[in-house]
């Protein structure tokens, strides 16, 4: 993934002579950014190779996946967009080794090494991974949204109802509050409804099938099926039948929760539970970028091994020898960042064209652990992040009683006590005192 530095909404200064050319908080490049599928194109491709199948036969990419390249894919069901998804993921297995993002899994274990396979499997427990699909669920989110705002304020809507064949127009709203009042057919909230049209054609076939709506029985004519559904209490759909889940914007709202997870939440919280279950909570993890490179960690502890160990950059051994607090470690990242965005080394300010010669130059130079005066980061500009999303200011650690410290690692005023020793005698010459000797003397 290229998390390298990329200027969003940001201007840069064109002269070279000014010292800082950074006005506004970059951003780390979003994990989507640079992949796009063809405008229309219900078409998804092997991660691998050149094979390709329409989205609604994804099974058969998928087979061909396991069996040519033993790829498995966890819990493709809960992809919002299979086909970004396989085109972001193709990208990223060109530029490193699947076993980068994948667990091996190795079959028969246990018998001869020329019989035993090993397969990947992409899930998201990756963290890569992860924030994808949750950016695909998002994005998706938004489109439906959308598509749900424009039916809302469409008046073009015209349909016959399907249990007495009235014709409505204008909003749908007033198909549905119809069959709602005069048929005892309650879908829902009409604004809780999206891919209306779409709905009341399935709904539609069934009626003409001779399909009951919830009990799903077939019926030999339509007055039959009528008076079955009008004593059986019918006129409702099966909320268990996963068919009508897509025309309801609930089931769009989290990752990986139907309607019924969501609504179980909801009634937990109306109920005003006073305690709940955190037992199942599980904490996202959040990837903090190198320094001086792309590689990414889920740790601080992980992340300053890999760059004391890549790039002799020991950011811990750094803290201890100056005595960082918190707050200069936070100056110090962003001094570092916002220099090598600017490709200009921190230590002997030379300007270069390309990240990758400033990188270089860094290591070859030994100036990658050698940094300038404190004097020179210390500065108040550094309190604000060079990366607005850079995680690893938020995972930095502070060892000092930080209770006992100003920002800037000053100690704190301290505050002395009020001297009471004299204070009967003040009470007793209080102009209170007088008042209310005064007030109690007229009663």
């Amino acid at each position: 993934m290229a998390v390298a530095a990329v200027a969003i909404g940001s201007l840069l200064c064109k002269d070279e002579d000014v010292k800082d050319c950074i006005l506004e908080p970059l951003s780390f490049p979003e994990y989507l950014c640079g992949v796009s599928s063809p405008e229309g194109s219900q078409v998804v491709v092997c991660m691998f190779c050149n094979e390709n199948s329409p989205l609604a036969e994804k099974d058969k990419l998928l087979k061909h996946m396991i069996l040519e390249h033993k790829l498995v894919i966890a819990d493709v069901k809960l992809i919002a967009d299979f086909e970004r998804y396989s085109l972001y993921w193709k990208k990223r297995f060109t530029e490193q080794p699947v076993t980068d993002f994948c667990s091996v899994i190795r079959t028969n274990s246990k018998g001869p090494i020329e019989e035993q396979e090993h397969y990947f499997l992409l899930c998201d427990a990756l963290p890569e991974d992860r924030i994808l699909r949750e950016q695909l669920q998002q994005k998706r989110l938004e489109n439906v949204l959308e598509q749900q705002q424009q039916e809302r304020n469409d008046t073009n809507f015209r349909r016959v109802c399907m249990f007495c064949s009235e014709e409505f127009s204008g909003n749908r709203s007033v198909l549905f509050n119809h069959m709602a009042r005069d048929h005892a057919f309650n879908v829902g909230l009409p604004d809780n409804i999206v891919y209306c049209t779409e709905f009341l054609d399935l709904l539609q076939s069934k009626i003409d099938s001779l399909q009951c709506f919830y009990c799903e029985k077939f019926f030999r004519d339509k007055n039959t099926l009528k008076d079955h559904m009008r004593k059986k209490q019918h006129r409702r759909i099966n909320a268990k039948n996963h068919e009508y889940d897509r025309f309801y914007v609930i089931n769009y709202l989290e990752l990986g929760k139907s309607w019924e997870e969501v609504q179980s939440e909801d009634d937990r919280e109306l109920m005003g539970e006073e305690e709940e279950d955190w037992s199942d909570w599980q904490e996202h993890t959040v990837c903090a970028v190198c320094l001086f490179c792309e590689h990414q960690a889920d740790s601080t502890e992980n992340l300053c091994l890999h760059m004391k160990n890549s790039h002799d950059f020991d950011l811990l051994k750094i803290k201890a020898e100056l005595g960082l607090k918190f707050y200069q470690q936070v100056k110090l990242v962003n001094f570092i960042r916002r220099e090598l965005h600017q490709c200009r080394c921190y230590s002997c300010q030379k300007k270069f064209i390309l990240k990758e010669d400033l990188i270089n130059h860094l290591t070859e130079a030994s100036h990658i652990a050698s940094l300038p005066d404190v004097s020179v980061w210390d500065q108040p500009q550094y309190y604000f992040p060079t990366y607005e999303n850079d995680s690893l200011l938020c995972a930095l650690s502070d060892d000092s009683d930080t209770e006992s410290s100003g920002v800037d690692g000053n100690e704190s005023i301290p505050v002395y006590a009020e001297d009471v020793s004299n204070l009967e005698a003040l009470k007793q010459n209080s102009i209170l005192n007088e008042i209310l000797k005064t007030d109690t003397s007229k009663m």
